[in-house]
């Protein structure tokens, strides 16, 4: 029969008032109890299945010590997960954070656990249980009776203990908005995802999932809902000022286009792409704020305005990102034709409509009404 082994897990044996102030739980069970004795019995057990008995025995005997029920259960969630019985193993697990539901390490083992179910709503539903535990770490008020150095190293070594923790959960709500091929689930995980996980190095893929969810979805509202709450948290948010920017450029609201470029000038700011650090995505990031930009400015009837931000983002997009470069070449192609600089358009059309995809049509359209105007004026 296969062997199955317990995960080793530690338990802090230490008085219950020394955890009070801890906004993670941990579970303590006092050392010397008859708990402790009895735990210290069942780990000298090697066989897998006789030890799942002998927890099975510790639940009903301790059934009124919350931690001892935490833990017990937790145990077995681990010895089902190891048999291959997942929907046990996450029964248990679930009545192990019924006793301490802001446990880190239990959460974690429901990650796995439901990961292997390939239980996406799970997945999401634990990681983000355990990204609001940390989170509000840094939201606990300070006891009377500790000094705020005292009490700002206190919040900084609990930090550090769950960080890792932490950064797996974080890591594994990310990887079920990657894989969610359905916008409108996806657009479901990542207002979850985002308050739970605030400021999260996935910050700007979770935002590009978010526009291209709502954009396939049609829902401009909460589009620049959820782009304003992003910038709240993070105005310089890259992914969040092309969103709005991109958003409000293409809505027939009055006042739209002028936002439109108020957001386009900030993501340009932002992304400093003339500073020597800037990277491609920065880069990239500033050449479609140009590109908006100048396509906001033709809105408003300033063509000769737009020009000069169309060659730039034609610039920082050429090589970088082909159907960006499109639209900001189109787009520009278009200005001229519209100031009549007929053979610039021309050029700049031409390039345009080499490159496959969705604005090639539209660049192939204009420039043969640019080519049969030009004709028709020799």
């Amino acid at each position: 029969m296969k062997r199955i082994l317990f995960q080793s897990v530690p338990i802090i044996f230490a008085c219950l008032a020394l955890s009070a102030f801890a906004q993670l739980e941990r579970i303590v069970i006092p050392a010397g109890t008859p708990e402790d004795q009895l735990l210290q019995a069942i780990s000298k057990e090697e066989d897998a299945q006789k030890k799942a008995g002998m927890y099975e025995e510790f639940l009903q005997k301790f059934s009124s010590n919350p931690a001892a029920l935490a833990y017990g259960n937790w145990q077995l969630s681990q010895y089902y997960q190891g048999a291959g019985d997942l929907q046990k193993s996450l029964a248990y697990g679930d009545k192990a954070l019924a006793g301490t539901p802001h446990n880190l390490d239990i959460l974690v083992s429901q990650v796995g656990v439901a990961q292997q179910m390939k239980n996406n709503a799970k997945t999401m539903d634990y990681s983000v249980r355990g990204g609001e535990a940390y989170d509000s770490i840094s939201k606990q008020t300070k006891p009377a009776e500790l000094s705020d150095q005292d009490f700002a190293s206190r919040i900084e070594e609990e930090k550090n203990s769950g960080k890792s923790s932490y950064e797996f959960l974080e890591a594994a709500a990310y990887n079920v908005i990657a894989g969610e091929n359905d916008a409108k689930n996806r657009m479901a995980y990542i207002e979850r995802f985002t308050p739970a996980f605030p400021k999260s190095r996935f910050e700007e893929q979770v935002t590009s999932y978010a526009m291209v969810s709502l954009s396939e979805l049609k829902d401009a509202p909460r589009l620049i809902s959820f782009g304003e709450k992003t910038l709240a948290a993070n105005p310089n948010s890259l992914p969040a000022l092309l969103l709005l920017a991109n958003t409000y450029v293409d809505d027939p609201k009055p006042g739209s286009v002028g936002k439109a470029s108020t957001y386009s000038q900030k993501a340009i700011q932002a992304a400093r792409a003339d500073a020597a650090d800037a990277d491609r995505s920065r880069k990239l990031s500033a050449g479609m704020a140009h590109s908006t930009l100048g396509y906001a400015y033709m809105k408003q009837d300033k063509t000769a305005s737009a020009i000069p931000e169309l060659k730039t983002a034609s610039t920082l997009l050429k090589g970088q990102d082909d159907q960006q470069y499109a639209i900001a070449m189109y787009r520009l192609g278009y200005a001229y034709a519209k100031l009549n600089r007929v053979n610039e358009a021309r050029e700049v059309l031409t390039e345009a409509a080499r490159i496959s995809g969705p604005i090639q049509q539209p660049s192939q359209d204009l420039l043969a009404k640019v080519n049969a105007a030009r004709a028709k004026g020799k």
